[in-house]
């Protein structure tokens, strides 16, 4: 049913087997897409990301902004677009709570 097929590492541009056995794999698992990367690729790529699945590589970019509720300041990690209300950490879990 399924054959060796050999790909293209789209980082590093090697060649690599994508085995009948990895194909019955993914279709196990409903994955639709051929692995881009080659495993070496996929490890490192894996490595460079936190638990919570972000890239890892320092701290968050963090905007200052007035909380819409307490009008404190505070920061958040997220541009403010100006079109929804931004709260602080307090007010967020206030208003998070409320809905639940």
């Amino acid at each position: 049913m399924y054959t060796d097929e050999t790909l293209t590492c789209t980082d590093c541009a090697k060649t690599f087997t994508f085995s009948a056995g990895e194909q019955e794999f993914f279709a196990s698992k409903g994955f639709a897409n051929k692995p881009n990367r080659c495993p070496d690729c996929r490890v490192a790529r894996k490595a460079g990301r936190d638990a919570g699945g972000r890239a890892a590589g320092g701290p968050r970019e963090m905007h200052q902004v007035v909380c819409s509720e307490c009008g404190r300041e505070t920061e958040v990690p997220f541009m403010p677009r100006g079109d929804k209300p931004v709260y602080c950490r307090e007010c967020f879990q206030k208003t998070r709570s409320a809905y639940r």
